[in-house]
Order: C-alpha cells, then structure tokens, then sequence
C-alpha cells in the first residue's frame, strides 16, 4: 500500500474583487497603483456626484466640466488624503470645490439653461409639470450665491445631515444653517407662485443622466506618494 501524499502549502486567498473592498479600500489600491481601483470608486459615487454639480450649477455643460475637473484632482490627490473624513466627503469637497472654480470662470460668459425639452416632449401631462417645475427651481437655485447654492443642494436636496455638510465645505455646522436658511428664504420669495400648483409637481423629478463621456482618468501616471519627489 503506497504512503499517501502529503498536503501541500495551503493556497493563498484569492485577493478580494473591488467590488467587495469599502471605499478607503479602493482609495489605498488607488495609491499603490492599482488603476481599476479609482475607476470602481467613481462607478459607485459618480451618479451622486453628478446631482450634486449638476444642481449646484444648474448647467449641465459646466456640471460636466466641473465634475471632470474634481475626478481629476481626486485621482492626483489619493495620495495625500488623511483619512479624517469619510471618503464620499472628500470627494463631495472636491466636487463643491470645482463648482466655485466653474461659477468664477462662468462668470464672464453666460450660462446655458438645463435642456428639459427633449424629455418633456416624451413625458406624460403630470411628468411634464414636474419637470417644468423643476426647471423653474434649478433657475432659482442658480440665481443664489453658490455658497448658499451648494449647501441648499447638499442638505434639502441630497439629504446629507448638516454635520457632514459642514465637513464637506469645511465650514462650522452654523455658517452651514444660515446658509441655508438665507438660501430658503431667498427661494420662497422667488417661487411662491409655485403653491398651488399640481401636487404631481412636487414628486422628485431625476435631472439627465452623467454625460457618457465623462470617465475616470484612469489613463494618467499612478499619484505621487507621499515623500515622492514631484
């Protein structure tokens, strides 16, 4: 009777799929790295991202713009991000960031209102009035200081708690509610007409999806570590 072969070293474990890593996780692969790893931290917040600029803004080229601007900072700047603050407020800092940057650059050109009529012409007579109001409360947003803009977006609209909103624009939770009160204020006066209208119009009404374009900057050179020479 021939010995029986003896066990041979255990296998390794298989690396976890990205898909299956949180997201400081992915943001460490990123900086040692791993190229897919950012791509799978915008897959999973790019939607939310792309709300956030779009509203902020009110215009979906410079949305686009502003957000293509923040995926690129964030991708240089993995490498430095000090773990003190969840990594979806970091990125949504960025985001804010780069919509200042955008509403300073805009600011001497005009803007290009939302194009809500391609999908109005395919909506339902309710849907319509949903999206026409939507369309007037995306005006008046734009017509408000972004700093108010911003934080009405993030805490009424995107329902962030205010705690995390002052994290995201590195503001005391105080400046965060006067913003947004002075911004409410602001926008009762612009849209109280809007009172009586078709309580179909106040259902939540999706703006257009992120442009197709709009990828993460996977093709740049891995981010610099930290003590790296530049």
């Amino acid at each position: 009777m021939s010995k029986p072969t003896p066990p041979g070293p255990a296998p390794h474990s298989a690396p976890l799929a990205l898909v299956d890593l949180d997201d400081r996780a992915l943001l460490a692969r990123h900086s040692a790295g791993d190229r897919e790893a950012f791509a799978e931290l915008v897959r999973r917040h790019r939607d939310r991202l792309w709300r956030v600029a779009t509203r902020t803004l009110g215009n979906a080229e410079d949305a686009a713009d502003a957000l293509q601007d923040a995926l690129l900072s964030a991708y240089r700047a993995a490498a430095g991000f000090r773990g003190d603050a969840a990594v979806t407020t970091w990125l949504h800092r960025i985001v804010v960031n780069a919509c200042l940057d955008q509403v300073r650059r805009r600011a001497v050109r005009p803007t290009v209102p939302l194009d809500e009529t391609a999908a109005a012409e395919r909506a339902t007579p309710d849907a319509y009035g949903a999206r026409e109001t939507a369309a007037e409360i995306l005006a008046a947003l734009r017509r408000l200081p972004i700093e108010q803009a911003a934080a009405i977006v993030l805490v009424d609209i995107e329902g962030y708690p205010v705690a995390e909103v002052a994290a995201i624009l590195e503001v005391p939770v105080g400046t965060v509610k006067s913003r947004c009160a002075r911004g409410r204020a602001r926008l009762a006066e612009t849209l109280h007409h809007l009172d009586g209208r078709n309580p179909a119009a106040d259902r939540p009404v999706p703006l257009d999806d992120p442009p197709t374009t709009l990828n993460p900057p996977t093709t740049l050179d891995p981010p610099t570590h930290p003590g790296e020479p530049q």
